[in-house]
């Protein structure tokens, strides 16, 4: 614990970077010995604000490792084992990963990076879906910025294919932003992990995102471009993952949409053209072949599952703007409209404990959802997760008010 305080110190230097940061520990060997350089002994040559390294105060310190003590958090650093190999050797690795969740073995994981618009058309949300999807129930480990449009959709389709997310934030992991994807990232925590090099109370800043960026692609073995305008930090990162080393994918998008210019320019500089899940797992099938899962027929989304995410994305849309992003729905010639059969007395099958207590608990019942945490007794996140899961299903359907409506008995 002592020498982790130095850790978290050193990371909470304002006006210091990672580089920077990285540059101090070559040098001097160790966190600790930073701390313990004497007022004006810093090398000049390093060139870099010794103002905040020349103050000492580690209050600030054993409150942040206070929070994380007290909330189960992990915290690796540099020095640890534990950190991923595949992040430590970029550039400018982060000093420290504050972590909320079970973060999985990164350099034994098909890791990859699903980024584009957080104003995506509902083109973007349906094929990020898949995507997520698709690359998780081949074996393969989604890494998403959990941002509102793309990252939230193939992060959503991931946990829908019983995968694991890890949700890279450009904030404190105790901090939900946007916070319209609370149930999002509960999900994610709990079948993952959330992970972030800012100390858990800080709040969303302009700067985080771009400086995040490059922890997301350099966890993954390659990044997915789904949907991007000319300008979009989507385009930062793919940018950051060619400097890596990394692959840089794109999903080829309408050429007469704003918000596809930038993943088609990506196409033409040389970017990997890619179309479903499958066509980025099948390149790592060789060197991974104990993560890689053949699946010949897999399952896309059933439309039940992709309208629920769908509504769910365009929640998170102002009101002015929803209009223009649902699908316009086709027209049936020669068809009587006719209402969806479901028979109450067959359940889904392949639900977890969970699942099935709170049917059991609910019983065909409508009720808040405070109600079924408090009743069922399984705890605020598993419950949150399961009806997200549930509600995928078919089993459940969510009414205003956060009330849920059981449909099986």
């Amino acid at each position: 614990m002592a020498e982790l305080r130095y850790w978290v110190w050193l990371s909470t230097r304002k006006g210091i970077g990672a580089r920077a940061m990285g540059d101090l520990l070559r040098y001097y060997g160790s966190p600790e010995e930073i701390y313990f350089v004497r007022k004006g002994n810093y090398p000049r040559e390093l060139n870099i604000n010794t103002a905040s390294l020349e103050d000492k105060t580690l209050s600030n310190v054993s409150e942040i490792l206070g929070k994380c003590s007290d909330r189960g958090y992990s915290i690796l650093t540099l020095g640890d084992a534990a950190y991923p190999a595949r992040l430590k050797n970029i550039y400018d690795p982060p000093v420290v990963l504050y972590v909320d969740g079970k973060l999985p073995l990164i350099d034994e994981e098909i890791a990859v990076n699903i980024v584009g618009t957080r104003d995506c058309t509902p083109y973007g949300i349906k094929i990020s879906e898949q995507m997520g999807y698709e690359i998780t129930k081949m074996g393969g480990l989604v890494i998403s910025g959990l941002a509102r449009g793309i990252d939230s959709a193939a992060a959503r389709g991931a946990l829908r294919g019983n995968g694991k997310v890890v949700g890279v934030l450009g904030c404190g992991i105790d901090i939900v932003y946007p916070p319209s994807n609370e149930r999002l990232f509960w999900d994610v925590k709990n079948f993952g992990a959330l992970v972030s090099e800012y100390p858990p109370g800080e709040q969303p800043d302009r700067g985080h995102f771009p400086a995040r960026n490059r922890i997301m692609s350099g966890l993954s073995l390659g990044v997915v471009v789904a949907e991007a305008p000319e300008r979009s930090g989507a385009l930062i990162t793919a940018s950051l993952a060619l400097e890596q080393g990394r692959d840089v994918f794109a999903v080829p998008g309408n050429v007469d949409a704003s918000s596809c210019r930038g993943s088609n320019l990506l196409l033409k500089e040389g970017a990997q053209p890619v179309t479903c899940g499958r066509d980025i797992m099948e390149l790592y099938a060789a060197r991974y072949p104990d993560r890689f899962v053949e699946a010949r027929k897999l399952n896309k989304l059933d439309e039940r599952g992709a309208q629920i995410l769908a509504d769910r994305e365009l929640s998170e849309l102002p009101a002015k703007d929803r209009a223009s992003k649902r699908k316009t729905p086709k027209k049936a010639i020669d068809k009587e409209k006719t209402e969806d059969y479901i028979d109450i007395s067959v359940r889904p099958e392949g639900l977890s404990p969970d699942e099935e207590k709170i049917l059991d608990f609910m019983s065909g019942r409508t009720m808040h959802v405070d109600d079924i945490i408090e009743g069922s007794g399984i705890g605020a996140p598993k419950v949150l997760s399961a009806l997200t899961m549930l509600e995928i299903a078919g089993a459940v359907k969510q009414e205003p008010g956060k009330r849920f409506a059981a449909l099986f008995k």
